[in-house]
């Protein structure tokens, strides 16, 4: 398997095994990720915001992006959204490498990322790259970039 991560925008092709695995699944998350790119609502597209795809070959296997946090107008703020590798991919590296290059490229608009996840695995890759576990509203973990 040859991984290339590079940034994308939505489309249906792309997506679809996405998708249909996260609606039959407990990844309700992704769907809002079409949702809010066909509304408009989310698009990746502000300063410093990027949505990222993980492919082998041609296939999309693995998704996650930074937005400006929707929760907080503080400055600096970035969440780690949509994080999402495909089931028969899982325990391969894939969102380790994937939430590396998040938090690289994150460095030069953020100063602190915050994410929510209701996974105890996800919870653990997070706080294994350095992410504090929080209890907020808003947040299960922060992770300071300076």
């Amino acid at each position: 398997m040859t991984l290339r991560i590079e940034a994308i925008q939505y489309s249906e092709a792309a997506f679809a095994s996405i998708l249909a695995e996260a609606e039959r699944a407990d990844g309700a998350f992704m769907l809002r990720v079409r949702d809010e790119w066909v509304s408009g609502a989310q698009r990746f597209d502000r300063p410093g915001e990027f949505l990222l795809g993980v492919f082998d070959s041609e296939r999309l296997v693995a998704v996650g992006g930074v937005s400006n946090d929707p929760y907080s107008a503080e400055p600096g703020l970035g969440r780690v959204r949509h994080v999402y590798v495909l089931e028969a991919l899982r325990r391969r590296g894939i969102a380790r490498m994937l939430m590396n290059e998040i938090i690289a490229r994150a460095r030069g608009h953020f100063t602190l990322l915050r994410l929510r996840t209701r996974s105890a695995a996800a919870a653990a890759l997070y706080e294994n790259l350095g992410f504090v576990r929080v209890d907020g509203n808003d947040e299960t973990h922060r992770l300071t970039l300076r």
